[in-house]
Order: structure tokens, then C-alpha cells, then sequence
């Protein structure tokens, strides 16, 4: 009986151990959209991709049409790899050439 009771009490303390790492990385994981890739855009709210949005322009005028143009982007194929800030600056940029025209 003593020996059961000593292997299930490693075995609770290498289980508890393990558990401890799994929680560690997954809390390392960044959650930025700023630093993110399309594929993160869509799960995430409208208020953080307004904020990312903003973060990532450091503008406010029309960033409904940047968040817009930048959830067109996240629909497309094979747009899952694109680095968010790259969409924004494509879109921004776009943006911009049509208001000077």
C-alpha cells in the first residue's frame, strides 16, 4: 500500500508540474493584433481591431474605413500568413492616395 501511495503522489507532482509549464506557455503567447497575422483578425472584437487599427496608423480619421478594408483582407485566400500591419499599411496607404486624387 505504501507503495502506491508514494508512485501516486510523483505521479500527482509530475502531472501538477506539467500542468504549471502548458498554463506558462500559453500565457506567453502574444495576443497583440498589432503584431499578429490575418488569420488572428477576425476572432478578435470590433473594439480591438478599432484599437489595433489606430495603434498601428496613429490616426483617427477614417478608421472604420481602414478596419473595413483591412476585414476584406482577412477574407481573402491564402491571406491567413499576412502580418496584420502589413494589411493596415497597404489599406492606409490607399486610403491616403485616394483622398489626395
Amino acid at each position: 500500500m505504501d507503495f502506491i501511495k508514494k508512485y501516486f503522489k510523483i505521479f500527482i507532482g509530475v502531472a501538477a508540474l506539467i500542468m504549471v509549464v502548458v498554463v506558462f506557455f500559453f500565457s506567453q503567447r502574444s495576443n497583440d493584433l498589432e503584431t499578429g497575422t490575418l488569420k488572428d483578425w477576425p476572432a478578435a472584437t470590433s473594439e480591438r481591431r478599432i484599437s489595433a487599427a489606430q495603434i498601428l496608423t496613429g490616426a483617427d480619421k477614417d478608421i472604420d474605413l481602414l478596419v473595413a478594408c483591412i476585414d476584406k483582407m482577412a477574407t481573402l485566400p491564402d491571406s491567413g500568413e499576412m502580418a496584420i500591419r502589413d494589411a493596415a499599411s497597404l489599406c492606409y496607404t490607399g486610403i491616403q492616395l485616394k483622398e489626395n486624387l
